[in-house]
């Protein structure tokens, strides 16, 4: 029989040794994690679809607003409304604006987008705007996160497969799960060298759609900006796969600040302001970057332009008026004068905020059926839209506010 062993006062000094030191260990690990700055409160009854509105309201008044600095235009998720300001997400019931569930971090939101049902809160922290989470959004529990190297302020976008997030000299793009599918642009410690078409480029702008990535580049010692049209998922991320390239000068030498408007399919269409030999232009180019086709617009186009998709249309606000494009091949269809933002998709029609008012217009003529008044306060443009269900939102500077 083997005499049990015996632990001496020098193994009991080793074993609480090795006790105070994992304690140590997980407080370190602990107090550098983000679950220490975070506050998850998730819904209690989530947040139920919205039936689809079978007629547009006679009358609309405010039934209530809240503050919502970081989301730029109106997010809806999974069925409940969702407001952002400083580092707190929050998600609303669509009625009455009640909090069904709050994300809360102690770092400042760069942006806030509504994608796959969910929300990606994009933070800032010491790698810039890279610290993502995605929340589902009927009731807030977390799906996915990530981080990593990003730029100080960022874009971000999404066309239903990925999410764009578009810095200055960086971007990425994210799946439904936020595993990255391409980095472009600068990469700080690149495990391969020299893996990216070209250095120290600014992105202007760019837009997506499940097949096709378009970024309008501005590089050194270059005349004009540069279309580059890439696959948003190549087999590897850090390896861009370009399709096309070409530099706008080649279309008119004297053209700046052109923008990416849209993705549909392999099309991207971009705006090209007037030069010294042409007119301002909606360019149509196909999936290699070729030009296809030339459509004359308006000249005065604001630097705040901006696009959604509206039903059967890009609804394409210059600023001063929209302009509706078709989804699929990018023809100017018809235009709204004295718009102040680019509107939104009701029971078949499209309703664009217009001063003092929201105009009922015919989705597939663009003439105004009705006018709807409303009462802004003096609030200025853009406002941006959205529906869900029977409330109409508005985004107004840095206020939400729910109409019905």
């Amino acid at each position: 029989m083997v005499a049990p062993e015996r632990r001496t006062r020098a193994d009991l000094i080793a074993a609480a040794a090795i006790a105070v030191v994992v304690v140590l260990a997980a407080g370190v690990i602990w107090l550098r994690s983000d679950a220490r700055g975070t506050t998850s409160i998730t819904a209690e009854t989530p947040a139920t679809p919205a039936d689809t509105a079978l007629s547009i309201p006679e009358n609309v008044t405010e039934i209530w607003r809240a503050d919502s600095a970081s989301t730029g235009r109106p997010v809806v998720a999974g069925g409940a409304v969702v407001t952002a300001e400083g580092g707190a997400v929050i998600g609303r019931d669509r009625d009455t604006g009640t909090q069904l569930w709050n994300y809360t971090r102690d770092l400042p939101l760069c942006g806030v987008i509504g994608a796959w049902n969910s929300v990606v809160s994009v933070y800032h922290d010491g790698r810039g705007c890279g610290a993502v989470t995605e929340l589902a959004g009927a009731d807030g529990a977390r799906v996915a996160q990530r981080s990593s190297d990003a730029d100080d302020a960022v874009v971000l976008s999404e066309d239903g497969t990925y999410v764009t997030s578009r810095g200055m000299d960086r971007m990425e793009l994210w799946r439904s799960d936020l595993v990255r599918t391409l980095e472009f642009g600068r990469v700080d410690a690149p495990v391969n060298p020299n893996t990216q078409p070209r250095s120290g480029c600014e992105l202007v702008s760019s837009a997506s759609s499940s097949t096709r990535l378009a970024v309008l580049e501005r590089c050194p010692d270059e005349p004009a900006d540069r279309l580059s049209v890439l696959n948003p998922a190549p087999k590897d991320n850090t390896e861009p796969d370009e399709y096309g390239s070409s530099v706008l000068a080649d279309l008119d030498p004297g053209v700046t600040g052109a923008k990416v408007l849209a993705v549909a399919g392999d099309r991207t269409a971009v705006y090209l302001p007037a030069g010294p030999s042409t007119g301002a232009r909606v360019g149509v180019f196909d999936g290699s970057g070729t030009p296809i086709a030339m459509h004359p617009v308006p000249a005065d186009v604001s630097a705040d332009s901006k696009v959604v998709k509206v039903g059967s249309v890009y609804s394409w606000w210059t600023g001063s008026r929209v302009i509706a494009l078709g989804a699929t091949d990018f023809v100017p269809r018809w235009t709204i004068e004295g718009a102040i933002g680019p509107g939104a998709l009701m029971a078949g029609q499209m309703l664009v905020p217009v001063d003092g008012a929201i105009a009922v217009h015919d989705l597939s003529t663009g003439a105004e059926v009705r006018r709807i008044a409303v009462d802004r306060a003096g609030e200025q443009s853009p406002i941006t839209s959205a529906v869900v269900g029977t409330v109409l939102l508005e985004q107004r500077g840095d206020d939400l506010v729910a109409l019905r």
